[in-house]
């Protein structure tokens, strides 16, 4: 897991370094962002889980309907999160862009993986219900263990979407409207 943290974290600084500044502004392949929004958004899914890890601490040591109402709840409020989510990979670009989301994503996948080091057999194994609504890489039941591999696919599946030079095929749809 450490591994493919890091490949992620070198593909996003080859990313940023690479990318001519007017690509960040044409528009992705099947999302609402620009190439340079959806940059940060990769980066954000690395922000969630930091997040993320001390709730599923905390809530898989509650009773289990605790735990499944919990994300009934989240669930119910999808709505809401994904306009957040949109609007805050929107503003959230405008302030870490080139060597500012560089030196985020550093940060965040260097955290994480020390978080990891400290993680036991025992500790990777407790979870707790999901929201199944807010993003398709999250499952009825995850795990530590799965956190933690949730902002690989996430990257990855976004990666796919980036419409700049050298990421497999190009798409240029021109600048976002």
């Amino acid at each position: 897991m450490a591994a493919e943290l890091d490949r992620c974290r070198q593909e996003l600084r080859r990313l940023v370094e690479t990318t001519p500044p007017d690509q960040l502004r044409w528009g992705s392949d099947g999302t609402r962002w620009t190439n340079g929004q959806l940059l940060f958004h990769m980066v954000f899914g690395f922000l969630v889980v930091r997040r993320l890890l001390p709730l599923v601490r905390l809530v898989s040591r509650l009773p289990a309907p605790l735990g499944r109402g919990f994300a009934r709840l989240l669930d119910a409020a999808a709505g809401p999160f994904h306009v957040v989510n949109y609007l805050g990979s929107c503003g959230g670009a405008l302030l870490f862009h080139g060597g500012r989301l560089a030196w985020l994503g550093d940060r965040v996948v260097t955290r994480l993986q020390a978080d990891l080091r400290g993680e036991t057999s025992e500790g990777l194994r407790r979870g707790m219900p999901f929201p199944t609504r807010w993003d398709p890489y999250f499952t009825a039941w995850m795990t530590i263990e799965d956190v933690y591999r949730y902002p690989v696919l996430h990257f990855d599946h976004h990666r796919s979407q980036l419409t700049v030079a050298g990421r497999g095929r190009r798409v240029h749809r021109g600048p976002a409207g």
